[in-house]
């Protein structure tokens, strides 16, 4: 491609690698939240009957599986979304969107829980240990037969997370049990409190994570799974590559990942096979799916994007 006079001649033939969407596991979606909202109700309403804010807090988790399975569904639906003019990516960021709102809304929830638990440190107050129990086992049921249902999908980092999630849950529940037969034996109503800001933390913990890397993500940060050095050591080792520059690696979505780079190769354009394979070599070693990649020929010519400040 010959460059109009000042500028500077680039070949804009690009790499593009596309990643296929995930299995369909809307039917496991699906059952897995109405088992989990209907939970959250009845736990909600229990754990208000029995006074026990231990069975709120574990209430306030369950919620936070609703939100963790909704936002999982939506991000699988979304990279089945077809582009359009405007938006060129489809609807895949919103995935990220959904991520930080549901990241503030369990920070919240767990805020609240976790007022009425220190105040009641101060002041125990009777609670129904029995009821507890038989609440937090069913959560132990309903929570391990929805990570059962991921349990095929966990090649899928957005499946295997959901897997994760509910079998910590079920754990959770069982810390739960164990609290609500101390209670009956012991008559420790301080226990009470103190396990719900155990699981409290719990959530504080992963909820962290969440919002740590869905701020990432919408700041157009490189994922915590890839590591940029080792992209673009594996672009500079590249037959006839000189050097690397404007190297760009972001989330377009929480399931997929786009990388832009110019190439310096002197030795002249190394041709669509070289391309294709790039591309391929990157969504294999690095699952990054959507790849550009800019070859420059005339080192001599000065990129105005080579700078790593240069944006």
């Amino acid at each position: 491609m010959n460059a109009p006079e000042g500028g500077h001649a680039h070949d804009h033939e690009e790499a593009h690698g596309h990643g296929h969407a995930p299995a369909s596991f809307g039917r496991a979606f699906a059952i897995g939240i109405a088992l989990n909202l209907g939970f959250v109700i009845v736990e909600a309403i229990f754990g208000i009957l029995s006074n026990s804010v231990a069975l709120l807090a574990d209430a306030g988790h369950n919620v936070s599986d609703v939100l963790a399975l909704a936002v999982a569904w939506l991000a699988s639906e979304l990279v089945k979304r077809t582009p359009t003019a405007r938006f060129t990516y489809g609807l895949r960021g919103s995935s990220i969107l959904a991520a930080l709102f549901n990241a503030a809304f369990l920070l919240v929830i767990v805020g609240a829980i976790s007022w009425e638990a220190i105040r009641r440190l101060g002041a125990p107050e009777p609670v129904a240990g029995k009821t507890v129990m038989i609440v937090a086992a069913v959560g132990i049921v309903i929570n391990g037969l929805t990570a059962w249902l991921f349990a095929g999908g966990k090649r899928d980092i957005n499946l295997r997370g959901a897997f994760v999630h509910m079998a910590s849950d079920a754990l959770a529940s069982a810390g739960v049990v164990v609290a609500g037969f101390v209670i009956t034996l012991s008559g420790w109503l301080w226990l009470d409190p103190v396990v719900s800001l155990i699981i409290n933390a719990v959530i504080v913990w992963a909820t962290w994570g969440l919002l740590r890397d869905a701020l990432g993500m919408a700041m157009a940060a490189a994922p915590s799974r890839i590591d940029p050095a080792a992209v673009r050591a594996f672009l500079a080792g590249q037959p006839g590559v000189a050097s690397v520059h404007d190297l760009h690696i972001w989330a377009m979505s929480t399931t997929e990942v786009a990388l832009t780079c110019h190439l310096v190769m002197p030795g002249g354009h190394p041709g669509d096979d070289f391309l294709h394979r790039l591309a391929e070599d990157l969504a294999d070693g690095f699952r990054i799916g959507h790849s550009t990649a800019q070859i420059e020929i005339d080192p001599a010519c000065a990129c105005a994007l080579a700078p790593d400040e240069v944006v």
